[in-house]
């Protein structure tokens, strides 16, 4: 792989394009496909093994990390269209350039011979405009329209080669998964063993103002396909919805909205189904990625209506609420409520693209920043130190400038910490929910605070971050009682939550029908074991607690609420219920229903 992007960062510095408008398009394509180094490069490209572990280290290496996803993408790209692939091929480049200019910025940017980038995306752009060749796909242009004798039998030898050995490169059905597998028989072919393996591939990024018409995120992924079909908060729509369609328009991308009401009362099976339909409605494609532009409720139901429709239809989530930037986003784990369960239906289907951008942040009350911050000292205590001490020292400053978008200046100190919390949450979060994508085993570090919490959250009202707060404290606290934290290290985590504002406490823990029921429900769904994430061995690092009875949780209760009783506000939170920002209260939702 070394050699190829040795190779690629050669060619394309060495190489001109000299494309100069519209009338010499085609002769600039043909000239560049029938070029040696080229067909090398485009082969090669193909033939990597781009679901490997090794593959994306490769690009680390060079400081090219946002060349990962487009060179896997280049896998298929016989199968793209022309404006599609030549997107991509830039995306590559430039990549590569931004090594260059790192490593020798004298020679690449200043010296002679530097680096022409610009070149590639002019290139890509001017098919992009050109709608009589933009959708031709590669194959049939390298087959059919290119004039050279040779290069047509070329490319045709090799479409015939990879049906048969390589099928996901030529024919596949979205450039994001792949599959495999292997059987074995019995002689007599009565009895077959089968093991199928699936693999794919996801992009995790924060960005900084996405809908800026400057920033071409969102704008590489849609205007290669012509045309965005948008899953949209009608919240967001009311606050951002002229900006997002003025993004649109400025990228001359045709977009499509279809606007939900996203509170926890409409994440329900009705609500997928409705969304399945505007799908169908819409003529998406497998290919095709949705856009979702919302927060957890959309981003649950959205993602599972994505998972059904064509039973496996790529989409990619732009977050606007902390809980859904740093957890609910990128999680793999799409779902809606049923049967009276929160999240009882659902499918493992991560996003191909994740944004989190916390310009959004800046219309969130302090109530929804306060409850998303949860999720993100839920990953600092079982597997990030780093992240806990940055919590620390940032604190409420988080909250009072909605992480840096708000009330402050550029080059405050808050700036670059918002940036590094938002980081290192994301990057401990994918890291743990990434390795096990079918949660196949239950020794989930993520899952902190969510082992009780589920089974007192909608009775008693509370906001999802301070019900995972109060489920995140009582584990310390029996982390504490076993031994695997010390008391400083339990203060230290009970202090950081109340410092937010967070609940350590509710009184809805004395309710021991509650909480034995939170028990016994959460071993059935961990496959028969408890299995609870706690901090052990200092913050950071994680253990599982399994041997413990409901009677020995409900005894550890009255001493946890008399140490809770020694923090600010007797441990209760600030705004720790959903009606206290605005929302219907799920105890009342679900007792109607």
């Amino acid at each position: 792989m070394s050699d190829l992007l040795s190779r690629l960062h050669s060619f394309s510095q060495s190489y001109s394009i000299k494309y100069s408008g519209k009338e010499n398009l085609q002769p600039t394509l043909d000239r560049l496909v029938q070029h040696e180094s080229f067909k090398v490069i485009l082969s090669e490209l193909i033939e990597q093994p781009v679901f490997s572990k090794d593959f994306g280290q490769q690009f680390a290496s060079l400081g090219a990390v946002e060349g990962i996803a487009p060179s896997r993408l280049l896998r298929g790209s016989l199968n793209l269209a022309l404006g599609h692939f030549l997107t991509l091929f830039a995306q590559l480049v430039e990549s590569l350039s931004g090594e260059s200019r790192r490593t020798d910025s004298a020679h690449h940017v200043a010296g002679e011979g530097a680096l022409d980038i610009g070149q590639w995306r002019a290139l890509a752009d001017g098919v992009l405009e050109d709608d009589a060749i933009k959708d031709i796909k590669l194959i049939t242009y390298l087959t059919s329209v290119v004039s050279d004798a040779e290069t047509v039998s070329y490319y045709s030898d090799l479409r015939e080669r990879l049906v048969i050995d390589n099928p996901h490169a030529i024919y596949p059905t979205s450039g994001y998964r792949e599959s495999d597998g292997s059987v074995v028989s019995t002689s007599d072919n009565l009895t077959s063993e089968a093991v199928m393996s699936f693999s794919t591939f996801a992009t995790i990024r924060t960005v900084d103002d996405s809908l800026n018409c400057g920033n071409n995120v969102l704008r590489d992924i849609y205007k290669p396909l012509g045309r965005c079909v948008c899953l949209i908060d009608e919240n967001v729509e009311t606050i951002y919805g002229r900006e997002i369609s003025t993004y649109f328009e400025h990228h001359n991308i045709s977009l499509e909205k279809l606007v939900y009401r996203a509170m926890e009362i409409d994440k329900g099976i009705d609500t997928v189904e409705s969304m399945l339909g505007d799908f169908k409605r819409c003529g998406v494609s497998r290919n095709e990625p949705i856009l979702i532009i919302g927060g957890g409720v959309l981003s649950d139901t959205g993602g599972l209506a994505s998972a059904l429709y064509g039973r496996n239809t790529p989409y990619v989530m732009l977050s606007t609420s902390i809980v859904t930037g740093i957890d609910a986003g990128p999680s793999p784990r799409t779902c809606c409520d049923g049967f009276g369960y929160k999240n009882l239906l659902g499918a493992y289907h991560p996003p191909v693209v994740s944004i989190t951008d916390r310009f959004f942040f800046k219309s969130l009350s302090e109530g929804w920043l306060r409850h998303g911050i949860a999720e993100i000292i839920k990953m600092a205590v079982v597997k990030n130190l780093t992240l806990f001490e940055q919590l620390e020292s940032a604190n409420a400053a988080l909250i009072s400038t909605r992480f840096g978008t708000k009330d402050c200046n550029d080059n405050d100190a808050i700036q670059t910490q918002s940036q590094a919390i938002l980081g290192g949450a994301l990057k401990s979060y994918i890291e743990a929910e990434y390795d096990n994508l079918y949660e196949t085993h239950q020794c989930r570090p993520h899952a902190y605070g969510h082992t009780w919490s589920p089974g007192f959250e909608i009775e008693a009202g509370l906001l999802h971050g301070h019900a995972v707060a109060i489920g995140m404290g009582l584990g310390a606290y029996l982390s504490h009682q076993a031994g695997w934290i010390t008391e400083n290290e339990l203060f230290r985590i009970l202090k950081l939550m109340s410092d937010f504002g967070l609940s350590l406490w509710h009184d809805i823990l004395e309710d021991q029908n509650v909480m034995e029921a939170s028990h016994a429900k959460i071993i059935e769904k961990r496959g028969g074991n408890l299995v609870a994430p706690l901090p052990r061995g200092g913050i950071g690092s994680c253990g599982y607690l399994n041997d413990l009875s409901a009677v020995d949780l409900c005894a550890a209760i009255p001493l946890y609420k008399s140490m809770c009783a020694t923090f600010p506000r007797d441990g209760n939170g600030v705004e720790p219920l959903c009606s206290d920002v605005g929302l219907e209260s799920p105890s009342t939702v679900a007792a109607a229903s």
